[in-house]
């Protein structure tokens, strides 16, 4: 092959390469979601369990953040370099014993509130109980913000040692809430701005004759005009 017909095919795949669509990236500058460790009975934290103790509490934030990042699994996957999946199903296999405590735990809480009930309504509350923590981890406008917390969060639940899932749940349960309100990029603003100001003649009655002509004697020679806002 010729100097030339190796420039023009190492040209043409050069020109194949930049025609490809890019693969999904994901560049925004999320608001600061950081917030302080929580002990699971906050208001706006979870799910209230009355009476729960404190191992159960730690349960629900287990089990809390256990359903976040499965949504952000489920819900984050247009964009691949967050690895939500495979950050959710590590810490499924890394944290299986903590996970199966946790699920225990909060059964047990059930069957013992619903005691007079019967064991089924304990687990219809149970039931409940995980159909409400997933729905309330759903969001749409607030996407974004929350599969970036939701990524940075799997990974340091997939670092954490085995038996400390519970330590992770506590310190960025937080931060996974305050990433379900919608506040878009922060480094650009976005949206449309309008200008408020006007300008306008200075309206102080001594300018002014009856007649409604600029008094020159009163306030100079030429009309003045300020800004208003």
């Amino acid at each position: 092959m010729t100097v030339v017909r190796i420039l023009v095919a190492a040209f043409m795949a050069t020109g194949t390469l930049a025609a490809a669509p890019a693969s999904a990236q994901f560049f925004m500058a999320s608001r600061d979601f950081s917030g302080a460790p929580v002990r699971g009975d906050e208001p706006g934290i979870g799910i209230d369990l009355p009476g729960a103790t404190d191992a159960e509490l730690r349960a629900s934030l287990v089990w809390s953040l256990r359903a976040a990042l499965n949504i952000s699994a489920l819900q984050c996957q247009f964009e691949p370099t967050l690895l939500t999946v495979p950050n959710y199903n590590a810490m499924l296999r890394d944290h299986r014993d903590e996970l199966k405590t946790t699920y225990d735990t909060l059964a047990k809480y059930f069957i013992r509130i619903n005691k007079a009930k019967g064991p089924k309504a304990g687990q219809l509350a149970l039931d409940q109980f995980g159909t409400r923590i997933y729905g309330s981890f759903s969001t749409a406008s607030a996407q974004f913000g929350f599969c970036q917390t939701a990524a940075l969060v799997g990974r340091e639940a997939i670092f954490a040692p085995r038996g400390s899932l519970h330590e992770v749940a506590s310190n960025r349960m937080r931060s996974l809430r305050n990433s379900l309100i919608p506040y878009g990029e922060q480094r650009f603003p976005r949206g449309m701005r309008f200008d408020r100001r006007m300008i306008l003649p200075r309206l102080d009655a001594i300018c002014w004759t009856k007649q409604g002509i600029w008094n020159p004697k009163k306030c100079g020679p030429d009309v003045q005009w300020v800004t208003r806002y």
